[in-house]
Order: C-alpha cells, then structure tokens, then sequence
C-alpha cells in the first residue's frame, strides 16, 4: 500500500457476510496472496452488485503483486494459473474449477482511444483513479471491509453513473467509455443521466470511429437487454450517437414500444428484436446493421423487418393461420413477429397473443412423406422430387398438416396430375 492514503471506513459498510467473499475458491486466491506477504481486494462489480442487491457472477481481484510473484504465490499452494493478460497485469487463478482474474495494480502510462500501456504500482488509490466510473472502483479486502477513493459507494446508494476525475479525460483514454456510460446508466441507474458525462460523450462522439466494430458490437448486445435501455436508448438520440452507431434512423418510439410488449408477456428481453424495432425498417437495413455491428450469423438471421405494412403482411391470424405462420418462420421469428403486431397493431393484442401461445408451445410436426416415397412410388431421383416435396409440403401447410393418409392421397394426386401433362 505504498503511497497509498486508505479513505475513511466509518461510513462504509460491511460486505463480511457476502456469500462470493466466503466461497472456497474466493478465500483460496486471497489466502494464497497473503500467504506471500500481499494483499488482495476484490474489486469491481461483485462489490458494486452487492451494495445494491444484484446477483454477482465473476470474481476480480486487485493486488500490489506483480504478475510473476501472482503465479508463484498461487503455485506455492497448489493454484494453477493461465496467464491471460500478462502485459496488462492479469493472471486468471484456477480455484476450485473456478476462473477468478487477478490483476496487479496499475496506472496509465499512455493511451489512444482505444487501449493503454499501463504501469504497476502498489498505489490502490493511483489504481482506482485510472478507472472508468466511481461505482467500479469501489474494493473489499478478505474481511469484507470496503475501500473508497472517488466517491463510489454514495453513487452506487444513489445509482449513479460517473466517470472518475475528468470525463473528456476517461473518455479520451477509450471511447467505448461512451458506449459503457450509456449501458450502465441502462444497467444501474435510477433518474436522468449525468449532465457532465452526457456533456463529455457528446464532445467525443468523433473518437468513436477509433473503435472495433466487434467491441461496439459487445456494447450494444448488453445495453439492449438492460432494464433501462428505453431510457438511456432516449439519451443517446438526444447528442446524436445512434446514427452514429447504427447508420440508419432510429425508431426509439417503436423499440419502447416493443419493450412494453415484451413485458407484458413476461418474456425475457430479446436483444435481436429490441434491434429491429430500433434499426431495421427495411430488409436493406438488415444487412447494413449487421454488417456495422459485426453481428454473428444467428444474430443477423434473427433480425426482422418491423414496419406496419410487414405486420399487415401476416393478415388475419386465427389458431390455423398461427400454426402456419410458426411452422414457415419457426418458434423464435414468430414470437418476435407477434410482439411486432401487437406493439404495431395494439387494436389486433388478441391475434398477437394467440401467434405468441402457438409459438411458445406448439410443436410443428414433420411432413410425413420424404423422398424416398416418391421413389417408392416410381419417380427417378433427382430435381423433380424436390419440386413434388416442396408443392405437397406448400399444400400439407395451407391444410391445416393433415395426416398421413390424406396427404398419401394428395401426392398420388400429384403425381397423377404430372403424368398427364
């Protein structure tokens, strides 16, 4: 702790009886430190979820110790190590099958936007201040005290997001900061955004051209599912990030529409459907959005084109048209296509709801006849079967998926039909 002047404790509380700071693997890496002569403090989002009544997925743990004297210390008492971000100063700590990143304490030598070369230090307070907001910088050593040095713990009460120190400053140091501000005010925040950091990420909207498109992807992905992404989706629009980021206009209006339809159901939130209520207004916009975010296959596959005359298209839905229109779009596009129509069409809520009941627990059936019936039948292989399954199937579909034997009748009917032209 050298250099280091410990903030005051009185106010702070307890995280003692925090069920992560107990758990083997925790008390293994931290015992395995101090067995060496350093210390360590869990920092960032299991203190910050904690305070406020979050669940706590990944343990990070800071530490004056540098990469090299990580490693022996876990060796020592039997950890293995990964060496995961050695130049950065990270080490991920098997421990009890459970990956825990620990990280020597740094401070920023240079950086350009997009990445810095940092430096170690034993300073905690050198190491909270070269971080992005107040609530991730808040520590908590193996007896659950905690440690404050910007201020985090009164915004983590008042679910506030701030940048540390000087915003233009952190954002400059990296401009998916801007990106982070927003998805966390999504994510932890209560009222409107801070004045300072939106006056700061809008300043430095242009810096954002230095970004990868697969970290801006990564960004978004978890802003879209965030509770409050209505809310900080309206803020971006108010400095003009989102033609920036999607290059398309946007549609908040639609997107909060299919948020509360989304709720509504009780469904989980759906990051693909929330973008294309957001961003894609055509099927030209599908390939361009995807394209700039860098979206991966399925991602891009499950992007619809939401605009009213695509709902019209569906016409009017009763339980035969629902069972259709699941079987050619499957389960997944149907329950977004049925959130679609009843944010779009509010006065068709009851069609909506019977395409999303038909899509969540109706299984489609399989078309009873293959191609080698129809070779059983005396057709030759080749084109021509998949011309005579792909007409039987169109028909089996607008039927209703009648049974065997009255599709068994339709094909001979077919084929029949083909033999006399």
């Amino acid at each position: 702790m050298t250099g280091t002047t410990e903030p005051p404790r009185s106010a702070l509380p307890s995280l003692a009886g925090a069920t992560w700071l107990s758990e083997p693997a925790t008390c293994a890496v931290l015992a395995a430190l101090a067995g060496s002569g350093f210390e360590g403090r869990v920092v960032g989002g299991s203190v910050r979820n904690t305070l406020m009544g979050l669940a706590v997925s990944d343990i990070d743990i800071a530490t004056p110790a540098i990469p090299d004297e990580v490693v022996r210390a876990c060796a020592a008492v039997g950890l293995t190590t990964v060496p995961t971000g050695i130049k950065h100063g990270t080490v991920t700590v098997l421990a009890r099958h459970r990956p825990i990143e620990v990280t020597t304490l740094r401070r920023d030598v240079a950086t350009d936007g997009r990445r810095a070369t940092v430096a170690f230090t034993t300073d905690w307070a050198e190491d909270a201040h070269r971080r992005d907001f107040t609530m991730n910088a808040l520590y908590c050593d193996a007896d659950g005290r905690l440690y404050d040095y910007v201020g985090g713990y009164d915004d983590v009460m008042a679910r506030r997001v701030r940048f540390i120190g000087d915003a233009d400053q952190r954002i400059a140091e990296d401009y998916l900061r801007i990106l982070r501000f927003f998805r966390f005010h999504a994510a932890y925040a209560n009222g409107p955004p801070d004045p300072v950091a939106m006056a700061a990420c809008a300043r430095g909207l242009g810096g954002m051209t230095r970004l990868s498109a697969e970290r801006i992807r990564a960004e978004v992905v978890k802003l879209l599912v965030a509770p409050g992404v209505v809310g900080a989706v309206r803020a971006m629009e108010d400095i003009g990030l989102l033609p920036r980021l999607l290059g398309v206009a946007p549609r908040p209006d639609l997107m909060q529409d299919i948020v509360a339809a989304e709720t509504r159901a009780a469904l989980p939130p759906d990051a693909m459907l929330r973008l294309s209520a957001l961003a894609i207004a055509t099927s030209e916009d599908i390939d361009r959005v995807a394209d700039r975010l860098r979206l991966s296959n399925d991602e891009r596959k499950a992007l619809l084109v939401i605009d009213r005359d695509a709902v019209r298209q569906l016409g009017a839905i009763d339980e035969r048209s629902a069972r259709r229109i699941t079987y050619r779009h499957g389960p997944d596009a149907s329950r977004r296509l049925a959130l679609a129509l009843e944010a779009i069409e509010p006065t068709r809520g009851t069609e909506a709801g019977r395409l999303l009941a038909t899509a969540t627990s109706w299984r489609a059936p399989k078309l009873p006849v293959a191609g080698a019936d129809l070779i059983n039948l005396g057709m030759k292989p080749g084109r021509e079967i998949g011309q005579v399954l792909a007409e039987l199937e169109n028909w089996w579909v607008e039927h209703d998926f009648p049974p065997l034997e009255t599709t068994r009748a339709k094909l001979e009917a077919l084929l029949a039909d083909r033999s006399l032209r």
